[in-house]
């Protein structure tokens, strides 16, 4: 695994070993390649949400091509950790949070809207979840209910080919949908007209892997 372009370009992750006890399927190279061929010069100073982040492959990905700030959520202690390493090694400057969370539990975007990142919205979210459990639809309704897209903000779902995703699901409408191989890509865009949600009460909120 490997990044694709940008300052990082070609720089070796760290991956998953052998024996890794989660589930985790980092997008391929080819595909992240052709899908950041397609955002071109949006991903560059774009606030950047990776959700069911994994091994966070989209999140470094965009912070080799000039994001200014990536969010990775996931429930995993591990492959928050695995993240940290990568980002250490690659880019120890970059400005990330790591945010542990179960997105398939009710109140996990509630408890997102509480980062300091999110108060400002979203110009990119990938969801890249499980394939076949049924999460991509459910959570691209969650992402748009808890208004984390910016206005004209783009959420890039990946699932598997043969998924079923909707046109459109509340403010967002399908504005591309391309194949690579058994893999799918599905790009939404929010509204040009999308009001920002109220700021959600809370107390300090600690963003690190340690919490849940």
């Amino acid at each position: 695994m490997r990044i694709t372009g940008g300052t990082a370009k070609n720089r070796k992750l760290i991956s998953p070993r052998a024996g890794w006890k989660e589930d985790v399927r980092p997008t391929g190279d080819r595909v992240r390649e052709a899908v950041f061929s397609i955002l071109g010069d949006r991903v560059r100073g774009a606030l950047v949400l990776d959700l069911y982040a994994g091994s966070g492959s989209l999140g470094l990905e965009a912070l080799s091509r000039g994001a200014e700030k990536v969010v990775f959520a996931d429930r995993s202690v591990l492959c928050l950790e695995l993240i940290r390493r990568n980002v250490q090694q690659c880019f120890p400057q970059a400005g990330i949070e790591l945010v542990r969370l179960d997105l398939r539990r009710p109140g996990s975007f509630a408890t997102l809207r509480r980062s300091e990142a999110a108060a400002r919205q979203f110009g990119l979210i990938f969801l890249d979840p499980p394939y076949e459990k049924k999460l991509a639809e459910k959570t691209l309704t969650m992402v748009d209910k808890a208004g984390l897209p910016a206005a004209d903000g783009l959420v890039i779902v990946e699932e598997r080919w043969s998924a079923v995703m909707p046109v459109e699901s509340g403010g967002l409408s399908l504005h591309d949908h391309r194949r690579y191989g058994e893999t799918g890509i599905w790009i939404y865009r929010a509204t040009l007209l999308k009001e920002k949600p109220a700021p959600v009460p809370t107390t300090p909120y600690l963003h690190h892997p340690e919490n849940t």
